[in-house]
């Protein structure tokens, strides 16, 4: 009760490697030395493979947003007819972006919880043959939410249009194959799946979307990406990089490796789905109709606004949970999964919901939701013949 270590359990900034935070103690490297090619040069090797992909993958200093930002400015002119889809608060930044550019946006819209449906994709693509772009989120982490983006890229790509995909949550969570489904952009974030601290944006982009990009008339200086591709080609960024940051992420990236994303993406989902079933056995509601494994979404007890779950883990035990997002905040709380997550954080975490729901009145048998956390582990992780005997 009395020693309580903070522990940080949001879909972003999530848990650090600690082989990544202690890499960034050696950053006193200047940017345009070889020490800092050959360390550049791996990153965006390392990342591609991570990523799947053998398109181009550039590094860009600034949150996530910098890289939806990026991967509007240099591609599309404004005026460009565009299609959104947008089933949360991420999707709502997306519509956001377009207006600050002057793109002429529809926009497809699903209600929280919900997702957009690849077959309206598809309908409004069939319906207008100006659409030069389609925009999404992989993972709505504001209602823990997952589209169907394979089906939506396979729409997409019988089309002249690129389809760019707000992977930030997405990476890491949920099989993504960036060439089969014709992923044209794939934007991700350094505090998500990667592990480390925020302030890398990642911006895998295609030679279709290269293409386009040479049509293209919106305004940029910064995130110049034909910049950066043609000095990433020498193993330099275009301007000053986060170096702290791409030693760390050297490091998260060699131990993704040695997991394999394959499995990094199997613990995320085995996470949210044992998430699911503690909640449901607690008398809890999940969420999202079409839930994801970045994060679990869950309906707060009728009559207790969610901030007091928010803030009793907080106050009881020092961890961090995310609220609802927009008109979720009260409604819903958001326990993550993404990243540096394992089973001994979710025992605790659901423990101490049990306790916190008691404590505020909602009824509780101690150890239900851990039991099927139990189980779930069980049913991945013990001999069959072990399950048997129990």
């Amino acid at each position: 009760m009395y020693i309580r270590k903070q522990r940080l359990l949001t879909p972003g900034p999530t848990p650090l490697l600690p082989a990544a935070l202690h890499a960034m103690m050696g950053s006193d490297i200047h940017h345009r030395t070889e020490d800092f090619r050959k360390l550049y040069k791996q990153v965006l090797s390392d990342l591609q493979e991570v990523i799947g992909t053998s398109n181009d993958v550039i590094v860009l200093v600034s949150s996530g947003s910098g890289g939806l930002e990026a991967a509007t400015q240099n591609f599309f002119t404004p005026g460009d007819e565009v299609l959104v889809c947008s089933a949360g608060k991420f999707g709502e930044r997306w519509v956001e972006i377009m207006k600050a550019w002057g793109m002429k946006a529809t926009v497809l819209t699903a209600p929280y919880g919900d997702v957009v449906k690849p077959e309206a994709v598809e309908a409004a693509l069939t319906q207008n043959k100006n659409i030069k772009g389609v925009f999404v989120q992989a993972s709505e982490t504001s209602t823990g939410a997952a589209h169907d983006v394979k089906a939506m890229g396979l729409a997409v790509k019988k089309t002249n249009a690129i389809f760019v995909v707000d992977s930030i949550t997405g990476l890491g969570t949920m099989p993504l194959d960036v060439e089969g489904w014709g992923l044209d952009i794939v934007i991700g974030g350094s505090q998500k799946a990667f592990m480390i601290p925020p302030g890398l944006a990642f911006v895998a982009v295609s030679p279709k979307a290269w293409k386009l990009a040479e049509s293209a008339k919106a305004p940029h200086f910064y995130f110049d990406l034909k910049k950066e591709k043609k000095n990433a080609a020498t193993g330099e960024s275009a301007w000053t990089p986060n170096t702290s940051l791409l030693l760390a992420l050297a490091e998260a990236l060699k131990y993704i490796k040695q997991l394999g994303m394959p499995n990094l993406i199997a613990n995320a989902q085995m996470l949210a789905t044992a998430t699911r079933a503690a909640v449901t056995e607690l008398g809890l509601e999940v969420f999202s109709s079409s839930p994801g494994s970045s994060v679990t979404a869950v309906r707060a007890p009728a009559g207790m606004d969610s901030g007091v779950i928010v803030k009793e883990f907080r106050n009881r035990f020092n961890a961090i949970i995310a609220n609802g997002q927009g008109s979720m905040k009260g409604q819903i709380f958001r326990i993550a999964h993404l990243g540096f997550f394992d089973f001994h954080d979710l025992f605790a975490v659901v423990a101490e919901l049990e306790l916190i729901l008691a404590a505020n009145g909602h009824p509780v048998s101690f150890g239900k939701g851990v039991a099927a956390v139990q189980n779930v582990y069980a049913e991945a992780a013990l001999p069959k013949e072990a399950l048997a005997v129990s």
